[in-house]
Parts: structure tokens; C-alpha cells; sequence
């Protein structure tokens, strides 16, 4: 099944993201892969620590993931499909996008105030002719009459 792929994090912009590729992929059939990604942590001379602080963002990032799918589910009945990446954000996205050829398009929104953040920066960027599908932005600040009539 081909899928929108969103990448998910805490904040409003990828609750939008997320919203818009649930209803979108509703509509035809299609399905959704949400994208986790933990963020490297910084070297810790205790090891003991180090996989602490590790296990601790891993654990976050799962419950994120647990609460993104039960909204999917609950409003376009879709069950999703999740990786966890562990890593720099571009480079974890950009190897996603090269290991799957079942991706309709890359789904971001952009923020309500202030630029672009870094993956729509750089999706957008001089990437944007080469990348292997499509790249939706969804403004963050549409409300869910207007989410529905673009999807």
C-alpha cells in the first residue's frame, strides 16, 4: 500500500501534518507511516548514563507515537505504520525516502509564525527537484474546515 509519510515530533506542526496525510490518505485508499525520530545524544563519559538519557527519549518518543496513532485511528481509521530513527533529522528522513519507493509524498507544515523550520528548509531547498515524491506543506495554522477542503 503506498502511504504518505509524516514525520513526528511534539509539536503543532506535525499534529497538522498528521491530520492532513490521516484525511488525504482516508480519501484514496492509502495508507499512513509516521516517522519517529530520536534525537544523538551527546557523549557521556558514564556509559550507565548515556543509556539512560537514551532509553528516556526513546520512551518519549513512543508515547508520542502511541497518542499520533490513536488519533489517526480515531479520525480517519487508519492504522498506521511507524519507524524509530535515531539520529540527525535530515539524514534520517533522507535515507527513509531513498529505502522506500511506496511513499505517495513527504508531508511538513509549516508554523504559523516565523521561517521554516530545518526539514522544510532543506526539502524545500535546492533538494526539492530530486527528491523520489512529492512534498506537501500544510500551513499549521488552518482549522479543520479548511484542513477538510484540501483534502
Amino acid at each position: 500500500m503506498r502511504s504518505y509519510l509524516v514525520v513526528m515530533d511534539e509539536t503543532e506542526e506535525a499534529q497538522a501534518a498528521l491530520r492532513f496525510a490521516a484525511r488525504r490518505a482516508a480519501r484514496i485508499g492509502a495508507g499512513v507511516e509516521i516517522l519517529a525520530l530520536i534525537p544523538k545524544q551527546e557523549f557521556v563519559q558514564w556509559s550507565g548514563v548515556q543509556a539512560a538519557m537514551e532509553e528516556e527519549a526513546r520512551l518519549r518518543a513512543e508515547a508520542m507515537l502511541v497518542q499520533a496513532s490513536g488519533a489517526i485511528i480515531e479520525e480517519a481509521g487508519i492504522k498506521p505504520s511507524i519507524t524509530v530513527k535515531q539520529g540527525e533529522p535530515i539524514k534520517a528522513v533522507t535515507a527513509l525516502l531513498k529505502e522506500r519507493d511506496d511513499l505517495l509524498a513527504l508531508v511538513l507544515a509549516a508554523a504559523k509564525e516565523g521561517g521554516p523550520g530545518p526539514l522544510i528548509s532543506h526539502f524545500a531547498g535546492s533538494v526539492a527537484g530530486s527528491l523520489p515524491c512529492p512534498l506537501i506543506i500544510v500551513p499549521a495554522g488552518l482549522d479543520d474546515e479548511a484542513l477538510s477542503k484540501l483534502t
